[in-house]
């Protein structure tokens, strides 16, 4: 009985720690989004903790520590889990406001919410290990099980937390729920010790004291209108001086990602989709019933004002997220019907459609600080080619520094292996602007201006600055982005975290 006992605590301790880190990505989206830097923060960190714990936990049971000191790790873990909820708002706002990198950003934020609650988690393997040793003198079978129980552990906790947990009953919960399992499984081995009462009672007055700081600070409340198994979305309201709510914006994660003007679909309140649609308007002036191809929905902005328009064109969009579309009908004034929505990846769905089918493919999946690399190499600019008309248009909105473009350099190099001709538009920056929405196109044929006002709406002005950039990439240099070589987060890693992304 007893050797099972120690089998089900390593087991379960390894589930509830992947189920936390899983968890972890998710929690930390809002303030630092969902991206390479993120993940490997959280992994590595977590990793981390693990590999000190388990160090820990042998150095414990060379020490002749046993089922009391297993029950007090289990217990301060599932402490530890709480407290990342009553750190988590004030600790990530304040990483938030700090001039910091991405990456920077990321590794404090996950280093002070979730080393500890690893390391103590470690510590449980390899002491209940050398408790089981004590009644089991099969050294090679015995730890050959538990390292297999703690590996399944490890796999059915992944997998629960992601296809499972977070899914159903959303990330604060999910942590609620590893707090839980951890402190049942602290009280067998507790009541096995000494002083098990005082220690019982210690530890639930902590956790009582934790809850009552995390609901203090609303660490319970998850930010989210909608948690996707994708994305943490919401939606916030834009008010003029009266109040009045006039737009809304769709916010996935920690980043803006359109604004809606109610009841006015035609209102393009963003500057690149505005650019964008200019572009198109000058380049098919007269009213032809145009195709489009949209990698990603986001708000649907774009797409909402060209179905309410006539000659009302074919529109087909990419938005691998369900979630995103069915808030954007909810919440966002969008009236889908007319529209071809494929919920899968773009590359795939773009792959669909016949040879030379679309007018206008636009790109505009940029989440966090990067594109999907997958959507910026040469590979799927050649699918973009092959899709697109001998007159057609490629648009692609991307965020960059200014002047200092690094990945819109490498996007141009790459964009001109597939087109014969590519540029790079903006509005006149503002003096000392470093964080810029560029907008990048491309076709077989090019476009005959420099510049381009808006024919309606806000009164905005946008420049062709591709010669600019030719001159950077002279100066810097350039890479060309494939398949097997798209390093975009590393080419935009200076991008600061700031209030401005939220």
């Amino acid at each position: 009985m007893l050797k099972r006992a120690y089998g089900a605590t390593v087991f379960l301790s390894a589930a509830m720690l992947m189920v936390l880190e899983i968890t972890a990505g998710r929690i930390i989206a809002p303030y630092v989004g969902n991206s390479l830097y993120s993940w490997t923060s959280v992994i590595g960190i977590v990793l981390a903790g693990l590999s000190f714990g388990n160090w820990l936990g042998g150095w414990l049971a060379d020490r002749n520590h046993g089922h009391l000191t297993l029950g007090i790790t289990l217990g301060l873990g599932a402490l530890a889990s709480l407290l990342v909820l009553a750190l988590l708002p004030a600790f990530g706002t304040l990483l938030q406001g700090r001039t910091l990198s991405l990456a920077w950003t990321s590794i404090l934020l996950v280093l002070g919410l979730f080393l500890l609650p690893s390391i103590l988690l470690g510590v449980i393997s390899p002491l209940a290990t050398t408790l089981y040793l004590k009644i089991d003198d099969s050294v090679g079978r015995a730890v050959g099980l538990l390292h297999a129980l703690a590996a399944t552990g490890s796999i059915f906790g992944t997998f629960a937390a992601g296809f499972l947990f977070i899914q159903w009953i959303g990330t604060r919960w999910t942590v609620i729920l590893v707090a839980a399992v951890l402190l049942l499984l602290a009280v067998p081995w507790l009541l096995r010790g000494r002083h098990r009462t005082a220690i019982l009672t210690s530890l639930l007055g902590a956790g009582a004291v934790i809850t009552a700081i995390a609901g203090h600070v609303d660490g319970f409340a998850s930010p989210c209108d909608e948690e996707s198994r994708y994305y943490c979305l919401r939606v916030v309201e834009e008010a003029d001086g009266n109040g009045e709510a006039w737009a809304r914006s769709l916010v996935i994660d920690h980043m803006r990602h359109g604004t809606n003007v109610l009841n006015d679909t035609q209102a393009l309140w963003t500057p690149y989709i505005h650019g964008m649609d200019t572009l198109v308007e000058a380049r098919f002036p007269h009213g032809k019933h145009l195709r489009y191809f949209f990698v990603g929905g986001g708000a649907y902005t774009h797409p909402r004002a060209l179905a309410d328009r006539t000659p009302r064109p074919e529109i087909v969009v990419s938005e691998i997220d369900p979630a995103v579309t069915g808030i954007s009908e909810s919440m966002l004034d969008l009236d889908a019907s007319g529209m071809t929505i494929h919920h899968t990846d773009s590359r795939y769905a773009l792959s669909l459609y016949d040879g030379g089918h679309f007018d206008v493919i636009v790109l505009d999946a940029f989440h966090d600080v990067g594109i999907p690399h997958h959507l910026v190499t040469r590979e799927f600019n050649d699918n973009v080619r092959q899709r697109l008309a001998d007159n057609g248009l490629y648009l692609i909105n991307a965020i960059d520094r200014f002047p200092d473009s690094a990945l819109i350099r490498s996007m141009l190099t790459t964009l001109e292996e597939s087109f014969e001709h590519v540029g790079v538009w903006i509005e006149r920056p503002e003096d000392g602007q470093d964080r810029l929405t560029y907008i990048v196109c491309a076709s077989r044929t090019p476009l005959p201006f420099a510049s381009i006002a808006s024919a309606h709406g806000l009164p905005r002005t946008w420049y062709d600055i591709s010669e600019f950039v030719e001159q950077q990439r002279e100066q810097h240099g350039a890479v060309v982005l494939t398949d097997d070589y798209a390093p975009v987060e590393r080419l935009i890693s200076v991008l600061f975290t700031s209030p401005e992304q939220i």
